[in-house]
């Protein structure tokens, strides 16, 4: 799962040309669910960065400790929480890493999960706006989760959905058809992503300092002669 994402400055309106960004990207070293993540969605026509509460929060939804971080991509279209804003509300969140922590005998040894060439992820999300009155609203996401593939498997099970810049529009388009938009959900290809190990001090969420991003050993990586 997505517990943690590592966010860097981001060059944006490289990464999306037409998109419009009023304010600035939300970074941090090591940033936990139940606080503000940056997002970009669809506004008259045109990619637009925001910001909105980490962990999916519905009008009718009782206990804040509920609202969930993480989307299965498989129950997007079975789950009320998910059915409605996977139809008309999808999102986009900019980062440049996702923690993970890998059980070991003793104690859980925690991954950063980049690029390979350390360049931005685009992940896959979706949000939902609940009005406190009939002029101000809050909003909130949650990450869109699937399973890793066979590289990453030994690390966690599953990781936000990445989104290609090349797809963005159509990810974000509330008239791209559902059966579309889950089309570009999948495991990331085998040679986008790799992983190495970091500090356990970013087992502390309130630690943003930033070595705990800094690779503690090699990146577990695609190699061309694994496909021989």
């Amino acid at each position: 799962m997505a517990g943690r994402l590592h966010i860097a400055p981001i060059d944006l309106e490289r990464l999306l040309p037409d998109l419009v960004a009023e304010s600035s990207l939300i970074t941090g070293a090591n940033l936990a669910p139940r606080r503000p993540l940056s997002l970009i969605r669809l506004e008259a026509g045109r990619p637009r960065l925001g910001s909105a509460f980490w962990g999916l929060t519905p009008p009718w939804l009782k206990v804040l400790d509920h609202a969930p971080h993480c989307a299965r991509a498989e129950a997007l279209q079975s789950r009320p929480m998910f059915r409605e804003a996977f139809g008309a509300r999808r999102c986009l969140v900019p980062a440049t890493g996702i923690y993970a922590w890998k059980p070991q005998p003793r104690f859980k040894q925690p991954f950063l999960i980049t690029r390979v060439d350390r360049g931005p992820l685009l992940l896959a999300g979706i949000w939902c706006r609940f009005h406190t009155t009939l002029s101000q609203y809050n909003d909130s996401l949650a990450l869109v989760t699937v399973p890793t593939n066979a590289l990453l498997a030994p690390v966690t099970d599953r990781l936000p959905a990445v989104i290609e810049p090349r797809d963005a529009l159509r990810w974000l388009d509330p008239q791209t058809p559902t059966a579309e938009a889950q089309a570009l959900l999948g495991p990331a290809p085998g040679e986008l992503l790799g992983a190495f190990t970091v500090s356990r001090k970013v087992n502390d969420p309130a630690n943003q300092d930033p070595t705990c991003a800094h690779p503690t050993g090699p990146m577990l990586r695609h190699h061309v002669q694994q496909e021989r």
